[in-house]
C-alpha cells in the first residue's frame, strides 16, 4: 500500500485495532498505533511521491509547478527522487526536467542511485541523445551504471533494432567496474550478424571491447555466430568474421575449421572456401589434414568433381601421400557416383604413379566393381596390376564373373595375363575361369579359352576331369532330350549301330567287351549338298554329340565314344532320313580330320 501511495485511514485504523484487542494480538496493536501516529496517510514517502507526480504530470512545467513543489516543504530524499522518476517513465522529458530542477535548487543531491533512474528513464529511442548525455555525465561524477540499469537498457535496444547504440552501451560497460556478463559478447555477436546489413565495423567493436578487457574469444563463440548466419543465408560472409575475430587473437580450431571448409565448399562457394584456406594459411596455422579432406568432401558433395580434385592434389603436395586414403576414397565414390568411374580410375593410377599414393585395398575393391559396371574391364585391369605391385591380394571374383557372363575369350586372357609375373597363374585361376564359364552356361567359350591355354593347363589332370564332368552332365541332359523327340517321332531303331555309321561313311571298329567304338579321326566335318537339309541338321546334331561324348586320345590317335546309346538315337533318325530321300549314303563321304 505505502508503495503505491495508499496509507490506513482512520476507520479502518479503528475497526483494525478493535479485532487485534479481541484476538490478543498486542504487539500487532502497538505497531498499527505507530504507524498511524507516523502520519501513513499524509506524508509517507509513496503519497509524497504521488502527489509530486500528480502536479508534474497534470501541468506544464514552470514556475507555478516549481512553487507548489517548494510549498509542500517536502524533503527530497534519494529514494523519493528515484520514485518520482520511475513514476514519470512515461513522459521522460518531464523526468529530465525534475531531474535537473531538484539538482539546481539544491533539494537534494544526485547520486549513483538517482543518476541510474534517470539513464533507465531515458534509454529509449526518442531520447537516445539525452540518455548519452546523462551517461557520461554520471560517470564523469564518479558513479557507475548499475548491472540492473544495463541489462533493462541493453534488451530494450535490442527489442527495438537499436544495434548500434547496444553496442555503445557495451562498449561503455566493460570499460566500467560492473562488467556485463561473457556471454553478452556472444549474444551482440548473433544479434549484429542477422541484422538486416551485416556490420563487420560494430562486430569488430564488440570483439575488441571484449578482449581489451583480458577475456579470450572461445570456440563456442564461433560456433554460435556462424549458427546464426547460417540462420539468415548468409554463411558464405564467414571469412569477414574470422579475420574480425582473429583481430582479437582468436584463431579457430581444427575442428571449427573443418566445418567451415565444409560448409563452404558443399554449398557451392569455392571462391570463397579457397579464401578461407588462404586465410588459416596466412595466420600461421597451416589447415591440417582433417580440414583438406572436409574441403574435398564438401566438393564432392557438391558434385564438382575437378574442384575436388584438385583439392585433392594440393592435400597431397602439402601434407603428403602416407595419410591420404580416406580423401582419396571419398573422391573415387564421387566419381562413381557421377557415372565417372573410368575418369576415377585415371586419377587414382596417376596419384599413384607420380605421388607414390596407395590407396586402401577397400578402395581398390570398390573402384574394380564400379568399372566393371561401367563397361571399364580394361581399366579394372589395370587396378589389379597396381594391387599387385602394393602388395595387396587380387581381386579377382568380379573380374571372373564379368568374363564369365559377358566377357569374350580375350578378356579371359587378358585378366589372365594381367596376374601373369614370369608365367601364368596358377592351375586354381584357370579352374576357376573354367567353372564360372559352365556356370554361366557358356561351354563354347569354355572351349575357346582351354585351346587358347598353354599346354600345361590344356594337359591338367583337374582341367580334363572339370570339362568331361561337364560334358557328361550335359550328355545326361542330351539323352533325356532326344529320346523324348524319338518317341515323339515313333522311330524304330532297326539299323544295328555299326550299319547306321557305315551308311553316313564311318569306318568303325566294335569292342565288344568295353561297349566302345572307336573313329579313327576327332569330329570336324563336311555335309554333302545333296543330303537333305533335316538330314544334315541330324548330322550336325551328331557331330555336336561326338564333340561332347568323347574323350582324346593324342597318343593312340583316336576317339572314344563313351555312350553309343546316346548316339543311336541320333543315327537312326539320319539313316531314317537318308532313306526317305532315296539315298543309300551319301554320295561323298562325311570327312573327319584330325584338325
Amino acid at each position: 500500500m505505502k508503495k503505491k501511495g495508499f496509507g490506513v485511514s482512520k476507520g479502518t485504523h479503528a475497526r483494525i485495532l478493535e479485532k487485534f484487542g479481541k484476538d490478543g494480538l498486542n504487539s500487532d496493536s502497538e505497531k498499527l498505533k505507530e504507524l498511524f501516529s507516523s502520519g501513513s496517510v499524509d506524508n509517507s514517502v509513496e503519497k509524497v511521491c504521488l502527489r509530486v507526480c500528480k502536479v508534474i504530470k497534470q501541468e506544464v512545467w514552470g514556475d507555478e509547478v516549481e512553487k507548489r513543489l517548494r510549498e509542500w516543504n517536502v524533503a527530497f530524499s534519494s529514494d523519493l527522487v528515484v520514485m518520482v522518476l520511475e513514476n514519470l517513465g512515461m513522459e521522460p522529458n518531464k523526468a529530465l526536467i525534475f531531474f535537473r530542477w531538484i539538482e539546481e535548487s539544491h533539494l537534494c543531491e544526485h547520486d549513483e542511485r538517482t543518476y541510474n533512474a534517470m539513464v533507465r528513464v531515458l534509454g529509449r529511442e526518442d531520447c537516445i541523445e539525452k540518455f548519452w548525455r546523462v551517461v557520461y555525465e554520471m560517470r564523469g561524477a564518479g558513479y557507475e551504471m548499475e548491472m540492473g540499469t544495463y541489462i533493462k537498457v541493453l534488451g530494450r535496444f535490442v527489442d527495438r533494432k537499436m544495434i548500434k547504440d547496444a553496442v555503445d552501451l557495451y562498449e561503455f560497460a566493460m570499460c566500467g567496474a560492473n562488467k556485463p556478463a561473457v556471454q553478452d559478447c556472444t549474444f551482440l555477436l548473433r544479434k549484429i550478424v542477422v541484422s538486416k546489413e551485416l556490420d563487420m565495423d560494430l562486430f569488430l567493436q564488440v570483439v575488441k571491447a571484449f578482449t581489451v578487457s583480458g577475456n579470450v574469444l572461445m570456440n563456442s563463440t564461433l560456433d554460435a555466430v556462424l549458427k546464426s548466419l547460417t540462420s539468415v543465408g548468409r554463411f558464405g560472409e564467414c571469412n569477414k568474421i574470422l579475420k574480425a575475430m582473429e583481430e582479437g587473437g582468436f584463431l579457430p580450431s581444427g575442428t571449427s575449421q573443418s566445418k567451415i571448409a565444409f560448409r563452404l565448399s558443399s554449398d557451392r562457394k569455392k571462391d570463397e572456401a579457397s579464401e578461407f584456406m588462404d586465410n588459416i594459411e596466412a595466420s600461421g596455422c597451416s589447415p591440417n589434414y582433417n580440414t583438406w579432406v572436409s574441403l574435398v568432401e564438401g566438393h564432392c558433395v557438391a558434385g564438382d568433381l575437378n574442384q575436388a580434385s584438385d583439392c585433392f592434389k594440393k592435400m597431397v603436395e602439402k601434407e603428403g601421400a602416407s595419410g591420404s586414403g580416406y580423401g582419396l576414397a571419398l573422391l573415387m565414390n564421387a566419381y562413381c557416383y557421377k557415372n565417372r568411374a573410368v575418369d576415377a580410375c585415371k586419377l587414382l593410377c596417376n596419384m599413384v604413379t607420380e605421388k607414390e599414393l596407395k590407396p586402401w585395398h577397400s578402395t581398390y575393391k570398390a573402384l574394380i566393381n564400379k568399372l566393371l559396371l561401367q563397361r571399364g574391364f580394361k581399366e579394372a585391369l589395370n587396378l589389379l596390376g597396381l594391387m599387385k605391385n602394393q602388395g595387396f591380394p587380387p581381386f579377382l571374383d568380379p573380374l571372373i564373373e564379368y568374363v564369365a557372363k559377358t566377357g569374350t575369350v580375350d578378356d579371359a586372357m587378358m585378366l589372365l595375363r594381367a596376374m601373369t609375373v614370369k608365367r601364368y597363374p596358377s592351375t586354381s585361376v584357370f579352374l576357376r575361369v573354367f567353372e564360372a564359364y559352365f556356370k554361366a552356361g557358356r561351354h563354347n567359350e569354355a572351349q575357346d579359352l582351354l585351346s587358347k591355354c598353354p599346354g600345361y593347363i590344356r594337359n591338367h589332370a583337374d582341367v580334363l576331369n572339370l570339362f568331361f564332368s561337364m560334358k557328361s552332365e550335359e550328355a545326361a541332359a542330351a539323352t533325356a532330350t532326344a529320346a523324348a523327340a524319338a518317341a515323339s517321332a515313333n522311330l524304330t531303331f532297326g539299323l544295328p549301330l555299326e550299319q547306321c555309321l557305315d551308311s553316313l561313311g564311318f569306318r568303325v571298329e566294335k569292342i565288344e567287351s568295353k561297349r566302345l567304338g572307336i573313329i579313327h579321326s576327332i569330329p570336324c566335318w563336311e555335309i554333302c549338298e545333296d543330303l537333305s537339309y533335316d538330314a544334315a541338321n541330324h548330322l550336325r546334331t551328331l557331330v555336336t554329340a561326338l564333340s561332347y561324348y568323347t574323350e582324346f586320345d593324342d597318343s593312340a590317335q583316336f576317339v572314344h565314344l563313351h555312350s553309343f546309346d546316346t548316339l543311336k538315337v541320333h543315327l537312326a533318325t539320319l539313316a531314317s532320313e537318308v532313306r526317305a530321300s532315296g539315298q543309300t549314303r551319301p554320295t561323298g563321304p562325311v570327312h573327319f580330320s584330325k584338325q
